[in-house]
């Protein structure tokens, strides 16, 4: 048994307890504890949220050129689609065409439309076009230094003497501003930003047509902080300041980016010859390594490509969060952890001028405007509530958890800073109930360990400054409070050591993918990182997103590439990858077995490991990958579901000159319950982990073989001691641990499990209680503004209800998903006599929702195809039916109906006009 003792356990829940997270009573024989619960954090208001996808992915069935078809067969796919559209009458708009990495193209289309799309025997499959949002930035001055020396890149730089020299870095994003002079200054043949597209234009939003042209200039930033964590050379040294730059733009100057664009991209990046590609995008939840851009990058590794993408910043929405491009099988997926140092905009607090970094907030919204900036000079008294005034100097986790959400008595903030608590409400709440009591900004803070970015609707509610600070930083205000007054300075930028540097960021991603495989898989510096800016906006700026570990990730992957030639290096084996060796597989198994796993973010003073699939395998050590001679494949092990036992067989390659020796053993890590959604419920389970041998023994420039076997905790909980033994539905997760018996780094390989019955995870659930799923509903041309009411959608009340299938008068079906559905449809149902007459609509690589209260629509335009394959479209008749709503879960076994879950809508009558 490779887990903690009882008495080792009893000593770490004596930890818990002491910290004020989490109150755990030992019981039995157990052997394993629950840890903590992490609160739900709610959406900006409680209304429902339409998700549903306003353009899509329409996928021909020749495999794409990448795979090996002619030329002559992917091109005749449109015009079968296109001759089939005319026939059928239906409306839609062509948005690009793809051959290479995908073949097929995206349209705009109403959910009617896209009904008979998904019917053309044309068609092979339908998907939504995810979207990618440009994260916020904030102006601040030059130094990557820290975040560099958290990775080992400025050893890999100053001792080893790598710069990624002759390594060519693609970087899909905002653009760069390649007249940046830690850049390069120019753009064309010789200079450092040597190739690169604007797919989009600078009046591109997401929401309106792409205008191309051949200049990547960035008008936006991002991806200018992006290619200088890779390598800017100037003022700012990134990770490999030899590398050469393609830059592909696919965002405007503001707004979102469609996968379409993203798509196109890809296809260009092949074509122009690149090493290596970094993504900073991700589209959440989406998290199917089969979706077309996930599938578009695995396509893109096989031809020699390393891809890298960050893992998306929706912790806070609950674990399968992680999302596409970041997913794919080939791609390397990348965590974010906090710098070691902050350099940001903030305040000190009196009598010692103690610095204090903030997050400004956001409405996270094109349409409705942020909150008023910040002031960087001035001083203010800063005040907290009532209620929390009235508690001592405790830990935050004692603190008042509706703290700010009930109105302050009038003029109680008059003239001074509001001080409050986040939990119970939404930031808004709290900001509009501070402003009526007059204050003149709002400092919220954590009540957790990590940062965010807090979401406030600016207009017509908050019109004064609402910025939010660490959980530490919070409880030294209000213990400070507690003993007198307190004044605030407000600064330009403040310089502070950062107490959760090192650890995972509170926004990054959790893992698993839709099918259990393990994400992601490595991590770096992603939480306060300064590059390179605009010219214009200062030229230099500080981002927290895993968009900003991706690069750090990338530039390693440079330095690896160059200390292997600029090229191939250890691949004279190509075997030592399990599912084909190619060249981006064996990098990513290289870093992975170097990479350093770190405590658990929410207690590190425990020194429990954070998990794996929050993680991957740790914080990016790229001195350690370049020096390695052995490795270990797989880099990483996905157990997938059930209860018993998985053995799996590992190989270890010495490269080197001498034979080396291994100790095996298992390091055990934080888990996840059986929750999707928070409240969170985290756990210490008692994996019991064997190894076919105490040791392995690889003679020089050989390999090796042992196999591991891994048993999740088989304790289940009891109404006597429910906080013991790992629940079923809950994610599991540890390292086998490498390490060599002469000293030396050791060598790790993280693995991922579901402990139970993974189809027994809900995914038609029904909602709240104040807005029910799945709900019949009709398109209304006026949306209604009022919570909890749906938006844009009259809901249809049991009985038959009346729809004439002109213009928006069609019956839609709206649904919430609880997890990723690995395909979705709708099927007609004949009232009179009960027959399943066909399917209507079927939506493959399903994401989930993002919040309880959000939903998805699909609309039946009055056809159907017949059976279960059937192509033939049918057109039903006027009469009476009703409309059956299926989701077929992950992993779902064919033909089990225990593995597809149903919803039966009211009656409905059809009668055209």
């Amino acid at each position: 048994m490779m887990g903690l003792s009882r008495r080792g356990l009893a000593l770490a829940v004596a930890a818990v307890v002491s910290a004020g997270i989490a109150s755990v009573a030992l019981a039995g024989a157990a052997s394993v504890g629950k840890l903590q619960t992490l609160e739900p954090q709610l959406a900006a208001d409680g209304r429902a949220i339409d998700e549903t996808a306003k353009y899509w992915f329409v996928q021909f069935p020749t495999a794409p050129l990448a795979d090996g078809s002619r030329a002559a067969n992917v091109g005749n796919d449109d015009d079968a689609f296109r001759s089939e559209a005319r026939a059928e009458g239906t409306k839609y708009s062509e948005r690009m065409r793809f051959q290479t990495l995908w073949n097929g193209m995206s349209i705009e289309a109403k959910p009617e439309a896209i009904a008979e799309i998904e019917q053309f025997s044309s068609v092979s499959a339908v998907y939504p076009v995810g979207v990618h949002a440009i994260p916020r930035t904030t102006e601040i001055s030059p130094d990557l230094s820290t975040a560099i020396k958290m990775t080992g890149a400025d050893i890999a730089q100053s001792t080893l003497g790598l710069t990624g020299d002759g390594v060519k870095v693609a970087v899909i994003d905002t653009g760069i501003d390649y007249d940046h002079p830690d850049l390069g200054a120019g753009f064309g043949k010789g200079k450092r930003v040597f190739k690169g597209f604007d797919f989009v234009g600078d009046a591109y939003t997401g929401a309106n047509t792409p205008v191309p042209d051949p200049d990547p200039d960035d008008c936006n930033g991002h991806g200018t902080h992006v290619a200088g964590i890779v390598g800017a050379k100037g003022q700012v040294t990134g990770v490999a300041p030899g590398v050469r730059f393609g830059a592909y733009r696919i965002f405007g100057c503001d707004g979102f980016a469609t996968n379409d664009v993203v798509l196109a991209a890809l296809e260009r990046v092949l074509r122009d010859d690149m090493d290596v590609l970094n993504m900073s995008i991700g589209d959440a939840f989406l998290n199917w390594a089969g979706d077309p851009v996930a599938a578009a990058s695995d396509r893109l590794v096989r031809k020699g490509v390393v891809v890298v993408a960050s893992i998306g910043n929706s912790g806070a929405n609950g674990v399968y969060s992680a999302g596409a491009p970041g997913v794919g099988e080939k791609v390397i997926g990348v965590a974010s952890f906090d710098n070691s140092h902050v350099q940001a905009p903030g305040f000190t607090i009196s009598p010692d001028n103690a610095a204090i970094p903030y997050s400004d907030s956001t409405s996270n919204s094109q349409t409705i405007p942020d909150p008023p900036n910040p002031p960087t000079t001035g001083t203010s008294p800063i005040a907290q509530s009532a209620a929390a005034a009235a508690v001592g100097p405790v830990p935050p986790g004692a603190l008042p958890l509706d703290d700010g959400c009930t109105a302050h008595p009038a003029g109680f903030f008059a003239g001074k800073v509001a001080l409050i608590r986040r939990g119970t409400c939404t930031f808004t709440v709290k900001a509009v109930n501070a402003q009526a009591a007059g204050a003149v900004a709002v400092v919220l803070y954590n009540n957790q360990p990590g940062g965010l970015t807090p979401i406030v609707a600016a207009v017509p509610q908050v019109t004064i400054p609402v910025v939010i600070i660490s959980q530490l930083d919070g409880q030294l205000i209000h213990n400070r409070l507690g003993g007198g007054p307190v004044d605030m300075t407000w600064h330009a930028e403040v310089t502070v050591l950062n107490p959760s540097g090192g650890l995972i960021s509170g926004f990054s991603s959790y893992g698993t993918d839709a099918e259990l495989r393990l994400k992601p898989d490595i991590g770096a510096p992603g939480g306060f990182i300064k590059s390179t800016y605009l010219l214009e906006e200062g030229a230099y700026a500080t981002i927290s997103g895993t968009s900003m570990s991706s690069p750090h990730v990338a530039g390693a992957v440079a330095l690896l590439l160059e200390s292997w030639d600029g090229r191939r290096g250890d691949d004279d084996d190509d075997d030592d990858d399990d599912d084909g060796g190619s060249r981006g597989e064996l990098v990513r198994e290289i870093l992975q077995n170097s990479a350093d796993p770190k405590s658990w973010s929410l207690n590190a003073p425990l020194g429990f490991l954070d998990l794996t699939h929050r993680q991957g395998a740790g914080m990016l050590d790229i001195d350690d990958s370049i020096l390695a001679t052995t490795h270990v494949s797989p880099g990483k092990l996905s157990l997938g579901e059930g209860t018993g036992a998985v053995t799996k067989k590992l190989r270890i390659r010495n490269n080197g000159s001498t034979a080396r020796t291994y100790a095996l053993s298992h390091e055990g890590a934080v888990t996840t319950g059986s929750e999707t959604f928070p409240p969170l419920d985290f756990w210490l389970p008692d994996t019991n982990v064997v190894f076919s041998s105490a040791t392995v023994t690889v003679p020089r420039r050989s390999t090796r073989t042992f196999t591991v076997t891994i048993t999740p905790d088989p304790v289940t909980p009891t109404p006597a001691a429910p906080d013991f033994g790992l629940p079923d539905l809950s994610l599991y997760g540890g390292y086998v641990t490498l390490t060599p018996t002469g000293g030396g780094q050791p060598l790790r390989v993280p693995y991922v499990g579901f402990k139970g019955d993974y189809q027994q995870i809900p995914v038609l659930t029904e909602g709240t209680a104040s807005v029910p799923f799945p709900q019949l509903g009709r398109p209304n041309v006026d949306p209604l503004t009022d919570p909890p009411v749906l938006t844009e959608y009259d809901l249809v009340p049991p009985g038959s209800s009346t729809f004439t299938l002109q213009g928006l008068n069609s019956p839609t079906v709206l649904y919430h998903l609880n997890h990723q559905a690995r395909k979705v449809q709708l099927w007609v149902v004949r009232l009179s006599d009960g027959k399943t007459l066909g399917r209507a609509v079927e939506l493959n690589f399903h994401a989930r929702n993002s919040t309880t209260s959000a939903f998805f629509t699909v609309a039946w335009n009055g056809t159907y195809m017949s059976g279960n394959s059937g192509r033939r479209v049918h057109t039903a008749p006027d009469g009476q039916y009703k409309l059956v709503l299926k989701a077929e879960k992950p992993l779902a076994k064919k033909n089990n109906p225990a593995h597809v879950e149903s919803w039966t809508s009211p009656n409905l009558t059809i009668d055209r006009p």
